[in-house]
């Protein structure tokens, strides 16, 4: 386990405390959608943190090429149709560059500085000099409106229990995924940043705010600086 993560429920859960079957469960959202409008079509995009392929697999379904990369292998043995690695985000060097490259997820929130710079690091050297980067952020309230929940399309009550100051500017965030025949819990450390804050940690990594994606600003498109 990741420090100050951990998981609760059914079936495996992956070093940062998510449980592969529940996230065999989750739709994929409006995710696909997004991200299909905002690349060239036909891109062969590098995803970093795919988890079961929940995203990945309607993104092959529009003719996307996807390099499907995450840490688990108990999540990597459910994506179908695309080349996958295993390893830590941070840590990996493939030595080529992608059209773009996606770190979803709130991955960007990595409790742990460091870890942060290393993800953000990892986009900056895989994007190809005319591609880009599509970060997915937290909300702006995510942090200070809880406990909240919702209702997932797949019939999954989605809880935000507490978001708790751990020091250094980080919270401990409980989560609570509540289906009629199980339940799971995710227990995980989140940073939250300010618009301000979040495009500091893009300039480190030599990346740039191209645009943002949509109107909460929850979804943002980079690009390597002095390529806009």
């Amino acid at each position: 386990m990741r420090e100050g993560h951990q998981g609760t429920g059914p079936g495996a859960i992956t070093p940062d405390g998510c449980a592969v079957e529940l996230y065999e469960r989750l739709p994929a959202g409006t995710e696909p959608d997004i991200i299909a409008a905002a690349v060239p079509a036909g891109a062969h995009i590098l995803e970093l943190g795919c988890g079961v392929g929940r995203v990945t697999h309607p993104l092959l379904e529009r003719g996307f090429t996807v390099t499907a990369v995450d840490e688990s292998p108990e999540m990597l043995r459910r994506v179908r149709g695309a080349r996958t690695i295993c390893s830590p985000i941070e840590d990996l060097e493939l030595g080529e560059t992608f059209d773009v490259v996606m770190l979803a997820s709130f991955l960007v929130h990595a409790g742990d500085a460091e870890v942060r710079r290393g993800l953000l690091r990892t986009c900056a050297r895989h994007v190809a000099r005319d591609g880009c980067v599509l970060i997915q952020r937290e909300g702006g309230d995510y942090h200070v409106n809880v406990p909240r929940e919702r209702v997932d399309p797949a019939g999954c009550t989605v809880r935000i229990l507490s978001a708790e100051p751990v020091g250094d500017g980080v919270n401990s965030v409980r989560a609570e995924y509540v289906f009629p025949d199980a339940t799971w819990t995710q227990t995980f450390r989140s940073r939250p940043l300010t618009t301000e804050q979040f495009e500091e940690a893009l300039a480190e990594a030599g990346l740039t705010v191209d645009r943002y994606l949509t109107e909460d600003g929850v979804w943002v498109r980079a690009v390597r600086e002095g390529t806009r």
